[in-house]
């Protein structure tokens, strides 16, 4: 139940990541001229600061996120895959009892 609501809150993390990062301003405009006039509302230096700031928390608790994701699958499984296709490759050849198949005839 946990890694259930850890990966959605990764999701959203990952979604205001993107955002985040496409709102800021580059050498292209990018999707910062779609938002307005934001030096009213971040103050006189404009949201330059504060997208920074908040790409980087965001950055930050993605990260914090994704390693305990990790660590919660790893020690959910204690098996690895690899044991898994050793156990399945054991294969019991044919004891004699068993008849061969006979063969088929030439189609003419």
């Amino acid at each position: 139940m946990t890694t259930s609501f850890l990966l959605i809150v990764q999701i959203i993390l990952v979604v205001i990541l993107v955002i985040a990062v496409l709102l800021q301003k580059s050498s292209s405009i990018g999707l910062g001229a779609y938002s307005g006039s934001n030096e009213s509302v971040f103050g006189a230096k404009g949201p330059a600061s504060f997208l920074a700031k908040m790409t980087f928390l965001i950055g930050f608790l993605f990260v914090a996120n994704t390693i305990t994701l990790g660590y919660m699958y790893s020690s959910a499984k204690e098996e690895s895959v690899v044991d898994n296709m050793v156990e399945s490759t054991n294969v019991v050849a044919p004891t004699a009892t068993t008849t061969p198949m006979a063969p088929t005839p030439a189609v003419k």
